[in-house]
């Protein structure tokens, strides 16, 4: 019988998808994060492209935990509500720590260079056979 560390008892949880209306979603003045003009427009040809994949995360006040950027992307679109994932088991010192550590840690995250080159690649390929052409890549 394999026995479950306690620290892991405490993730199990159930997440919910709920779309909210863009309105009632609150940018964080404090994210550090910060997206230029040209960057949210690369992210709303993304969503055009790709679709909404990835939900905004708030907290239980409806402030941005993560997805700032999509959220500046959804407004630039027009659109009325975007899919998001609450995360109120998070203190307020976790959830500034979230922050930054949602961020940081894909930034220092390594490529492998072989298979980027061999993706974008593909993806420059496929690039003119998708509907919605976007500065994405």
């Amino acid at each position: 019988m394999t026995k479950i560390p306690v620290h892991n008892l405490r993730v199990k949880r159930h997440l919910k998808v709920v779309y909210r209306p863009v309105g009632e979603l609150k940018l964080n003045p404090a994210n550090a994060r910060r997206h230029s003009k040209k960057q949210i427009r690369q992210i709303a040809n993304s969503i055009k492209t790709f679709g909404f994949n990835v939900p905004i995360l708030i907290d239980r006040d409806g402030n941005v935990i993560a997805g700032h950027g999509r959220l500046l992307a959804c407004r630039e679109l027009g659109w009325a509500e975007v899919p998001t994932l609450c995360l109120d088991h998070l203190t307020p010192a976790q959830t500034r720590a979230f922050m930054i550590a949602d961020n940081r840690l894909t930034e220092i995250a390594s490529w492998d260079d072989k298979l980027l080159a061999e993706q974008l690649k593909r993806a420059v390929a496929a690039r003119s056979r998708l509907q919605h052409r976007g500065d994405w890549l």
